[in-house]
């Protein structure tokens, strides 16, 4: 099972602040403990959402509106993506994440859908190729 595990983001880190030796150290070491265990798929910082932009669907219109936004609560600041055996494995890892603030955040955790979690409702040959592609992603990972 996939898991992305978000940070959220602050009023610092949507100012562009950086974080500090030490916690680019404990975080270092925290990633290096999930490469280590095998589960980290990917993790990475955000820049601030004023160096990004949304695009609003409305029927076939799209609108570009360029960042920044301004609820930090509902925004961001960094991800994993961790491969573990079930939700109660990938709470305890981000329990052990040293936290991202010093002071009152969260990090929230959401299971990545698989291609087979579509399987009673797509189109036929669909998951299959959807696996396929899979594939094709994760050679062209490994290079």
């Amino acid at each position: 099972m996939r898991f992305m595990v978000m940070v959220k983001a602050t009023a610092e880190s949507e100012a562009g602040v950086m974080p500090s030796e030490q916690m680019l150290a404990e975080m270092a070491a925290f990633n290096e403990e999930l490469i280590k265990a095998g589960v980290l798929l990917a993790g990475e910082g955000l820049h601030p959402s004023s160096k990004g932009a949304r695009v609003r669907f409305s029927g076939d219109k799209r609108t570009v509106v360029d960042g920044p936004f301004t609820e930090t609560k509902e925004l961001v600041a960094g991800f994993w993506l961790l491969e573990v055996k079930s939700l109660e494995e990938a709470i305890e890892w981000v329990k052990r994440v040293p936290n991202p603030t010093g002071e009152e955040s969260e990090i929230e955790i959401r299971q990545v859908f698989d291609p087979e979690d579509f399987a009673d409702n797509a189109p036929e040959g669909l998951v299959e190729r959807e696996k396929e592609l899979r594939e094709q992603f994760d050679a062209r990972q490994r290079g």
